[in-house]
């Protein structure tokens, strides 16, 4: 047992959830990871590196600190942990970051166009617009520091240019639901592009509003 093993479960639960439901790409791969802040800590809680979902169990989820010295887990984190801590150093409210490799997300991060705001409820929960964060190698840190330059709109979503997406919350359940809507918009916003006709936006009246709820929440 472990001081930490609700937060493990937590991560460890979302994860084979969005691999179950194909959000990793592909429900046998490694791809992707989830992580969360521990409360009234400086330690994170994140998948492993290179194990299958379906075969992960509690004792593979990872605890790392600040320095990103493993804590716990038996196998090495995620290698995109600089990408998550990125997030946490720069968004102090955000508790629950997924990166994901889910489809329609993706066409758009090979097309390299952003998912804007199109329902109010997604513009609530994500923001005015998922930005394109630009291409750098899986892992490194001109990924991080690609994502920390993104950070400052504020936006709960993010594409990952040739690579799929990056999901904020303030905590990991927001975040999974987040992964949803993002999901949600980009799917839509795809058909209605192939329709070629014209295609209407979140007015900027309510994006503000929005923002102003989401800000002050």
């Amino acid at each position: 047992m472990s001081r930490y093993d609700d937060d493990k479960n937590r991560v460890l639960t979302c994860a084979q959830w969005l691999s179950d439901n194909g959000y990793f790409g592909c429900r046998l791969s490694s791809g992707g990871n989830v992580s969360l802040k521990i409360k009234d800590t400086d330690l994170i809680a994140i998948t492993p590196t290179n194990k299958t979902y379906h075969d992960m169990t509690l004792a593979d989820i990872c605890v790392v600190d600040k320095n990103l010295k493993q804590v716990e887990g038996r196998l090495p984190p995620s290698i995109e942990i600089g990408m998550h801590t990125a997030v946490y150093e720069n968004r102090p409210e955000i508790k629950g970051v997924i990166h994901t490799h889910q489809v329609f997300a993706s066409i758009f991060s090979v097309i390299n166009q952003p998912v804007p705001s199109l329902f109010d409820e997604v513009t609530l929960a994500l923001g005015e617009i998922a930005d394109i964060i630009p291409y750098a190698l899986s892992g490194t840190r001109e990924l991080a520091q690609n994502v920390s330059s993104k950070l400052g709109n504020q936006c709960h979503s993010y594409i990952l240019q040739n690579h799929g997406a990056l999901i904020l919350g303030s905590d990991l359940e927001i975040a999974l639901k987040n992964t949803e809507l993002l999901e949600k918009s980009a799917k839509v916003y795809h058909y209605a592009l192939t329709t070629g006709k014209h295609i209407t936006f979140t007015p900027q009246s309510s994006i503000d509003h929005f923002k102003h709820l989401r800000m002050s929440s």
